[in-house]
């Protein structure tokens, strides 16, 4: 069985052009064309631990698996909604091995233990992907030429254990 250990990007900052670099291939179509080095100058601002934006890695056997951000705000004219769960992403040989849902759980545990009530998302494809894991859709919109989901996971409902800080380790 693999092990699954979720850092904070801060942690592994070699891994910063790796994670900027597999969100430029994954979502660079909705970003405006920004640039990958632009990518990765904004992902310099995620080398933090104790507010938002911040990213975690997911690592597998030690190897780079995915990742995933806390990001105060991810739909530039929903400015009231605050914190999001943003740019959720796993490797392709990783998929459907727990280890999306896994990054999901970390951001949340991340957001209560700042003292958010409300978590938020949103996405164009994967929406069944959190309804399973508790998240309630808010809104059915355009963005970017597509059409997303806003979702929201109330922070305060989960179990306690979520609002501890989490050792990372975990068996995947």
């Amino acid at each position: 069985m693999a092990t699954l250990e979720l850092r904070y990007l801060a942690d592994v900052p070699d891994l910063l052009p790796l994670v900027a670099r597999w969100h430029q291939l994954q979502w660079g179509y909705l970003s405006n064309a920004i640039s990958l080095d632009e990518r990765i100058r904004r992902y310099q601002s995620h080398l933090q631990r104790e507010q938002p934006p911040m990213t975690f890695v997911a690592l597998v056997d030690g190897q780079p698996a995915g990742s995933a951000s806390l990001v105060e705000n991810d739909l530039g004219d929903r400015s009231d909604l605050t914190p999001w769960l943003a740019s959720v992403y796993v490797t392709p040989p990783m998929r459907r091995q727990g280890v999306g849902a896994a990054l999901v759980h970390r951001v949340a545990e991340e957001a209560a233990r700042l003292g958010y009530a409300t978590l938020y998302l949103y996405t164009y494809d994967k929406a069944r992907f959190y309804q399973h894991q508790g998240w309630r859709a808010v809104e059915r919109r355009p963005y970017r030429g597509v059409q997303v989901t806003v979702m929201a996971l109330d922070l305060d409902k989960l179990p306690s254990s979520h609002h501890q800080p989490s050792t990372g380790r975990s068996r995947a």
